[in-house]
């Protein structure tokens, strides 16, 4: 399929629905899709796979809230399918969930070409290693530039001393009996789809399909070991708090050799002493004095990368605004330019003279100049001025 479709229009519902509203229109969709009841029908079973792939991320608060706010960009390779080993298996697996039970061959869903086989699935189950996620915090200065940080995380890989397969030797490792080294067994159940096979885990194996003898003494069994890793990873310019960087493969490892779990990187914003920030856009309030309010001056405002020089001109109303054009933050990967910095300037009456500077403010009292008479300029500034406090 060419662009992926919004998971909510696929599955039919609002983008608030609740969980069990969620489930119900998967479970509508899988049955009416079921390559069973399309046989040779690819549009069906795209449909088919289209849905499950919905539902296994709107059913999983986090992958929903990440989804919510990044649309399918924000799935990186850590969203349920992705190509990390999520295949047919896994969507019937969720089918099974719907239905109470691993929907598989036989007279009703299950038996059909190239999705599983007819009979008892042979397919050794892949495991999926789980995500880290981390916090990093990042200074504006950082932000502005890209930044490439050392993370620290405890993860688990797989066992040196016995290769992850979890025991001493490989020929401590035997097929379950029970299972046949599928790891589940078969039941076959009349419903109201007809005949149907339902698989559960088989419970001599745990579902592994295979029983170790002699389990690795370094690993006790399992496979996997924790290990302190340092991992350097490069931020790009332009990121804001709450963005998610996904490093696929570099999350936990999963059992039986299976796929590595990816490491997420929530970004986070340290607060800048001076400057704030909105978008890319930075802002800053400079506060001046009446007399270079009247007279003009020129001033030193922060900026990221220094401080900048502006013009203060002769007679400049509190609460102007100067834009330095392209001084603020860029944008992540460059798409869009660089924002820009904005000056706000606030004029400091003093609550207090000293008695020569109270004399000499009373002598300039009444003069004309300093009569207030706004000019239809002035009257224009005032009006958006007034209109941030209606």
């Amino acid at each position: 399929m060419a662009d992926k479709r919004d998971y909510y229009e696929v599955l039919g519902v609002q983008k608030g629905a609740s969980e069990d509203e969620i489930k119900k229109a998967y479970k509508k969709m899988a049955i009416k899709y079921h390559p069973d009841r399309n046989p040779g029908d690819k549009e069906a079973e795209e449909k088919f796979k289209e849905a499950a792939e919905a539902y296994d991320v709107l059913r999983d608060p986090d992958k929903r809230a990440r989804y919510d706010q990044f649309g399918h960009a924000g799935m990186g390779g850590a969203g349920g399918f992705g190509g990390q080993g999520f295949d047919m298996n896994d969507i019937f697996s969720m089918f099974g969930d719907i239905f109470g039970g691993h929907m598989g061959g036989g007279g009703g869903f299950g038996g059909f070409g190239g999705f599983g086989g007819g009979g008892q699935r042979q397919q050794q189950r892949v495991y999926r290693g789980r995500d880290i996620r981390v916090r990093v915090k990042l200074t504006l200065e950082e932000i502005a530039k890209g930044v490439e940080k050392e993370i620290t995380i405890e993860k688990s890989v797989p066992c040196h001393d016995c290769g992850g397969r979890g025991a001493k030797n490989a020929s401590d490792v035997k097929t379950c009996p029970a299972c046949n080294g599928t790891g589940q067994v078969q039941r076959v159940v009349n419903s109201f789809l007809g005949q149907t096979v339902t698989y559960s885990t088989c419970q001599q194996c745990g579902g592994e399909g295979k029983i170790i003898s002699n389990p690795c003494r370094s690993c006790g069994g399992t496979g996997l070991v924790r290990k302190r890793e340092t991992i350097k990873v490069k931020i790009p310019a332009g990121v804001e708090a709450g963005m998610q960087l996904t490093l696929q493969g570099e999350g936990h490892a999963a059992k039986n050799n299976g796929i590595n779990g990816d490491l997420l990187v929530v970004i986070e914003e340290q607060e800048h002493p001076d400057l704030k920030r909105e978008g890319n856009n930075l802002f800053y309030t400079k506060v001046i004095s009446v007399p270079d309010a009247i007279l003009g001056a020129d001033v030193e405002v922060p900026g990221i990368d220094g401080t900048y020089k502006i013009k203060v001109e002769p007679g400049t109303q509190s609460g102007t605004v100067v834009k330095l054009k392209g001084r603020g933050l860029p944008t992540v990967n460059g798409y869009g330019g660089t924002g820009d910095l904005y000056v706000k300037i606030a004029v400091w009456i003093p609550k207090k003279l000293e008695k020569d500077d109270k004399a000499a403010v009373e002598a300039l009292r009444g003069k004309s100049s300093f009569t207030p008479n706004p000019t239809k300029e002035d009257k224009s500034f005032f009006d958006k001025i007034k209109g941030l406090f209606d």
